[in-house]
């Protein structure tokens, strides 16, 4: 999925589902971190923390009290407009929700003690500047070989034919270049294992995994042969591939 294409789509969930995958029934097995417990983890009561990427705000506002004030952007209006809804429903008044490019963020230099960003695109530059010293930086990301027998099946798909590590290779040099030090990675790939067939739908549906999906003519006829060939008894089964990075100003 192209830059513009994936805008689209994404700012499409934003108003329809904002970043909430809840209702899936899926287990996970090998899951080695749960990232925002790692950011709250590192965040003290008085710090000011940014989110990049922070969706509808479905995983920040239950840990908006870990910090003094939590600020989470995102470049899809739609996104902020169910983030800002949800905070106001949660009556959460430590999160501001604020439409913004990560590549051009609108904050004094040095502002913020902690950026997180979560499966979503940063500009190392742009976090190193508004870091304070001695601040830290976290994200976790999407490796290449994510949901792989899906793609396989589909000849297509997110990051589909690239090398598996060039993501974080990638990350790691420019957060070297931005002159983070201290940067430590980890990655995992773990066995998911959703519960019913519309659990896939809905993944699939909800995600740029599979572009365009439901709109080629074979699509439904290829997710039917995959899930016969991944059903077990734990589930259908695909895999969670993540990495994090964690580096120190």
């Amino acid at each position: 999925m192209e830059p513009p294409e994936y805008k689209s789509f994404y700012e499409k969930m934003g108003s329809v589902n904002g970043w909430d995958f809840s209702r899936l029934n899926v287990r996970t097995v090998g899951e080695q971190w749960d990232f925002y417990e790692e950011v709250t983890k590192r965040c003290r009561k008085t710090d000011l923390w940014l989110d990049i990427g922070c969706g509808g705000g479905e995983k920040l506002l239950p840990i908006a009290e870990s910090a003094l004030l939590l600020v989470g952007i995102d470049l899809s209006q739609g996104m902020i407009r169910t983030a800002q809804a949800n905070a106001l429903k949660a009556n959460e008044h430590r999160a501001r929700f604020l439409q913004m490019d990560a590549g051009s963020l609108e904050f004094p230099a040095g502002f913020f003690h902690i950026v997180s960003c979560r499966q979503s695109e940063f500009s190392a530059q742009e976090a190193a500047r508004v870091l304070a010293e001695g601040g830290i930086f976290l994200t976790q990301q999407i490796g290449e070989h994510d949901k792989r027998n899906i793609k396989q099946a589909f000849q297509r798909g997110q990051q589909f034919g690239m090398e598996d590590g060039e993501l974080k290779h990638k990350y790691i040099s420019d957060l070297t270049e931005a002159g983070f030090s201290d940067i430590q990675s980890f990655e995992y790939d773990a066995a998911e294992y959703y519960q019913t067939d519309e659990d896939i739908v809905f993944l699939l549906k909800h995600t740029p995994i599979i572009p365009d999906f439901g709109a080629g003519e074979n699509d439904f006829d290829i997710l039917h042969a995959f899930i016969e060939r991944g059903r077990t008894e734990q589930g259908i089964m695909t895999n969670s591939k993540r990495f994090m990075i964690i580096a120190k100003k």
